[in-house]
C-alpha cells in the first residue's frame, strides 16, 4: 500500500463499526472495547455526540475500500496561552497489515494540518505508558514528553 492511496475524512456512522475494531485490535484495546456486532449502544452515543459537536472530528482512513486507519481530534479553547486553542489528538490506530507503512506519519501530518487551518497554537496527545514504540513514533514527529498526564477512572 502506498501512502497515495489512502483517503483520510471525516468517519461516517458506515465506518464506526471498522473504527471500533481498529481500536480493538491491540493488547490494550483487547480488554477496553467490545468489537461484536452490533456495536454496543454506548458507541452510537458517543458517535452521534461528536458528530453533532463541531470541536470534534473523527477520521477514517480508507485505502481501496478498507478502513486502515482512525483517529480523534478534539478541538480546545482555553484561556491559558493568552487564549490559545489546542488540538487534542486520541484514539490513533492503524491496521496492523498497513504499519511501517508511512500512513501513521500521514495520518499524524494531516491531523496537524487540520489543527493549524483551526487556528490551534498546540497539538497535544497522550500515549500509555507501556507503548514505547508508539512513544518513539511520537517523538520522531516533533512531539515532545513535556507534561506527566494523570487519568482517574469514575
Amino acid at each position: 500500500m502506498s501512502r497515495s492511496d489512502c483517503i483520510i475524512r471525516q468517519a461516517t456512522r458506515a465506518d464506526l463499526r471498522h473504527v471500533v475494531a481498529l481500536l480493538a485490535d491491540d493488547a490494550l484495546g483487547r480488554t477496553r472495547e467490545d468489537g461484536r456486532w452490533p456495536l454496543a449502544q454506548p458507541y452510537l452515543d458517543a458517535f452521534d455526540a461528536i458528530e453533532a459537536d463541531p470541536n470534534q472530528l473523527l477520521a477514517a482512513v480508507e485505502s481501496r475500500g478498507a478502513i486502515v486507519g482512525t483517529l480523534q481530534l478534539s478541538f480546545i479553547p482555553n484561556i491559558s496561552r493568552l487564549g490559545t486553542w489546542r488540538c487534542q489528538i486520541e484514539g490513533v490506530r492503524i491496521a496492523a497489515q498497513t504499519r511501517d507503512s508511512g500512513l501513521g506519519r500521514q495520518m499524524i501530518e494531516w491531523a496537524v494540518a487540520q489543527a493549524r487551518a483551526r487556528g490551534c497554537g498546540i497539538v497535544q496527545l497522550t500515549c500509555d505508558a507501556s507503548r514505547h514504540d508508539a512513544q518513539r513514533f511520537y517523538r520522531s514527529l516533533g512531539f515532545e514528553g513535556t507534561h506527566i498526564g494523570f487519568k482517574r477512572a469514575l
